[in-house]
């Protein structure tokens, strides 16, 4: 892979640097990217920024060179998918990540609350953030959600644990982060961070959703409606995570239960046929979770 950068080559930092970094991931979506990188290098925070270009072709890294110098951009030459933020981490030396799309961004002040909300809870490995969608700036389903998360509040976390979050709107331990590898190259996108959250919790860290810091996304289309194929991704990874790090009658019961859907649903048989193609590579990287972080997972499930 190569990085190209407007200054010389290697991470990102200076003496006076925040403690916060944000890591933005792009494909062919330049105007998007270029107007999210308006509200983001107006924060208050100042903090440093890395987009990683997924392969676009529509000019995006020499607009951002254009536009915005300070803004460091890395080109690996094809699309990584979500690996992409785990490539742009790795070119910052904050102690923490936040991470944002093209269409998201953070409100002003999360990330100074965010900096207080990791140093007052050193096994905090991940914060989830609340995030506000759209104009209106209403709040996503997925808050509430994490609120009434089954697994409760540690008393060492700054809300209640939970083991899924939305990519977009994380804020990260950066050691923590690159630990345990970020995110996992298998699964490319959807529904990845679920697997990296139980890869942080079987390492020991934390994952808490933090509904003081603020992320707010602006979708395109209608009700910010999933991207085509989406959905056969989402369920492709949840069967491809299942037989990385979960039991095998867990995968086995899993698998069947996709391929009977398959019979009579489109996106279940393409997402089975794509899990197939990829199960290979997972079986090679196969880490059955601990005990304690399986049991998590069947609370969550509703079977603990």
């Amino acid at each position: 892979m190569t990085a190209a950068t407007a200054g010389p080559p290697g991470t990102v930092a200076a003496p006076d640097a925040p403690r916060v970094g944000i890591v933005m991931i792009t494909r062919d979506r330049r105007e998007r990217l270029l107007g999210t990188l308006e509200r983001i290098t107006r924060l208050p925070e100042e903090p440093p920024v890395v987009v990683v270009d997924n392969g676009s072709s529509d000019g995006t890294a020499a607009a951002v060179y254009e536009h915005f110098p300070a803004v460091r951009v890395l080109t690996p030459g094809h699309n990584l998918g979500a690996v992409g933020r785990t490539y742009g981490a790795a070119a910052l030396d904050t102690p923490l990540v936040a991470f944002s799309d093209d269409d998201s961004w953070w409100e002003p002040g999360a990330l100074a609350r965010a900096a207080e909300v990791f140093a007052a809870h050193p096994r905090l490995g991940l914060a989830a953030a609340a995030t506000l969608v759209g104009p209106d700036a209403g709040p996503d389903p997925l808050n509430d959600v994490l609120a009434a998360s089954p697994l409760g509040r540690e008393p060492d976390l700054p809300g209640p644990s939970v083991l899924g979050f939305l990519g977009c709107a994380a804020v990260a331990r950066r050691d923590a982060f690159l630990e345990v590898g970020g995110y996992h190259p298998v699964l490319h996108f959807g529904a990845e961070e679920s697997l990296l959250a139980l890869d942080l919790e079987a390492a020991g860290w934390g994952v808490a959703y933090c509904p003081a810091l603020i992320a707010r996304h602006q979708p395109d289309g209608a009700g910010g409606a999933p991207r085509p194929g989406r959905a056969a991704q989402v369920r492709r990874n949840v069967l491809l995570t299942a037989w990385l790090r979960r039991p095998l009658r867990h995968a086995v019961a899993h698998t069947v239960r996709l391929a009977l859907d398959g019979r009579t649903d489109p996106t279940a048989r393409l997402a089975l046929t794509e899990a197939v193609q990829r199960l290979p590579a997972a079986l090679a990287r196969r880490r059955a979770l601990p005990a304690l972080v399986e049991a998590r997972v069947r609370v969550l499930e509703g079977v603990g």
